[in-house]
């Protein structure tokens, strides 16, 4: 049994991998910022690296990392999320078809409408929630890509993971999970039968709002994953030394984090359920939730922790909770230790298809009666 298998993911990845300089003895990955490496005098390579572009042993260190998490045959780090979301879709063909949900990550969105009008690729969006629905938007022998992402951001539908990759296999197609909101820690979907998982890296991977850094694993070494790396190899997408050196000191906490969150966002998720200003509560951990039993099987270690509520009082009594919170900072993105709270149509801008009421929060590491009582004073000035 090597040391990889003989310890838990979290055990492995709160040790950045078993890592001791052998030299030093030093237990902290050190950051390796040279652009190139050096010959001998048969003009021959002396180790594994030639040129910085995609070859660092810094980000190297982070990929093995994440392969490791989420059981798969290979993984690349990006320079942003959107920079690997890129990547993906730079492999579909010109006269393609793809299949994505109407509710997911607007800027990919963006992009996926850019890339259908310069490039004749047909696009097809779907509610991700309604299985028929995938499987009546696929073309067999045209849809060369199903997207999904779960729990969809800012609503957190979940979608079937099982289920999408057997639509999509049976089509011919790739299944991409974006999981950044799951987190390995949660859900791992190669497992469930998809291609490829992506992560936005900025969140919860690195979970201190300082990096910025996509992430692809695949579940095969195939064709589509060799012209991947093509892509981040030409395009230059890729992340730089201490942003890999940053996201794997991130990494190294991400269990306790996320569980942490987890535990806050359902306990608060919990005691607003049926408040009196509150319309909606929005998170797969409630039994209400439309996809509540899909999640319990495919989401362990808790349900994340990011919660929308919907705010009585429309966008203008959503506005006014973001603005009067105390510990929740009014800003966007999410997944870092600290509890951030938005108004995520005004952040998506006029094109949102999000209720105007909507207020996402990402749940942090704090105490979890802090945040209730914040959330409440801010309720009450509505």
């Amino acid at each position: 049994m090597s040391n990889e298998d003989e310890f838990s993911p979290k055990s492995f990845v709160a040790s950045a991998g078993l890592y001791m300089d052998k030299t030093s003895g030093a237990i902290v990955p050190p950051v390796q910022t040279s652009t190139t490496f050096a010959r001998n005098k048969a003009y021959e390579l002396t180790g594994d690296f030639s040129y910085g572009r995609d070859q660092n042993p810094t980000y190297e260190q982070v990929e093995m990392l994440l392969q490791r998490l989420e059981k798969g045959a290979g993984a690349r780090v990006f320079s942003s999320g959107m920079a690997a979301f890129s990547a993906v879709f730079e492999t579909v063909n010109s006269g393609a078809h793809i299949v994505a949900p109407k509710i997911m990550y607007h800027g990919a969105q963006d992009w996926l409408r850019r890339i259908a009008r310069r490039r004749n690729i047909e696009l097809t969006l779907i509610d991700q929630s309604d299985l028929r629905a995938i499987k009546s938007a696929m073309q067999p022998g045209k849809t060369e890509i199903l997207w999904i992402e779960t729990p969809a951001n800012p609503t957190w539908d979940i979608c079937d993971i099982a289920a999408a990759a057997e639509i999509a296999h049976e089509a011919g197609a790739c299944l991409c999970v974006d999981s950044t909101v799951a987190t390995p820690v949660t859900t791992q979907p190669l497992l469930l039968g998809a291609d490829i998982v992506f992560h936005s890296a900025t969140k919860y991977l690195n979970g201190h709002s300082d990096v910025l850094a996509g992430v692809l694993v695949t579940r095969e070494l195939d064709e589509r994953w060799q012209e991947i790396g093509e892509v981040r190899h030409l395009a230059g997408g890729v992340l730089g030394s201490f942003e890999a050196w940053l996201l794997l000191r991130g990494m190294r906490t991400l269990f306790v984090r996320v569980e942490h969150s987890g535990k806050n966002a359902l306990t608060l998720a919990q005691h607003f359920e049926h408040h009196p200003k509150i319309d909606k509560v929005l998170y797969p951990g409630l039994e209400n939730h439309p996809g509540h039993a899909i999640a319990r099987r495919q989401m362990k270690n808790g349900f994340s922790g990011m919660v929308s509520l919907l705010i009585k009082g429309g966008a203008e009594g959503a506005k006014k909770v973001a603005t009067t919170t105390k510990l929740f900072v009014p800003a966007t993105s999410l997944g870092g230790v600290e509890s951030l709270i938005e108004h995520r149509a005004t952040v998506e801008g006029p094109k949102s298809i999000v209720p105007k009421n909507l207020l996402r929060l990402s749940i942090g590491i704090e105490a979890v009666e802090d945040l209730i009582a914040d959330m409440e004073q801010a309720l009450a000035a509505v």
